[in-house]
Order: structure tokens, then C-alpha cells, then sequence
């Protein structure tokens, strides 16, 4: 293998290592969406009967 197919092949696995590792930094650190609690968007409906 040359030189040249050595140092593409190195920097081709170097940025995907690099985009991996900061796509799951990403993950890790990202704070949770405030998602909304269904039991308190049902708290407004009339009561329902008991059958």
C-alpha cells in the first residue's frame, strides 16, 4: 500500500471516529425534552361514569 492510500485510509477512519464521539457526546449531554404529562392534560375532562 503507498503512502498516499495509507494517509486517505487513516483520515477517512479518523473523521467517521471523530463524528461518532461527537454524536454521542451529543446524546449524552442533551437534556430531555419536556414532554407533556398525559395525566395532568386529562385533569380538564368531566368525570367520567363508573360502569
Amino acid at each position: 500500500m503507498n503512502s498516499a492510500a495509507l494517509i486517505t485510509m487513516v483520515l477517512a477512519q479518523g473523521i467517521v471516529i471523530c463524528l461518532t464521539g461527537f454524536f454521542f457526546y451529543k446524546v449524552l449531554t442533551t437534556p430531555p425534552a419536556n414532554e407533556p404529562d398525559s395525566f395532568t392534560e386529562n385533569d380538564e375532562e368531566s368525570v367520567r361514569k363508573n360502569d
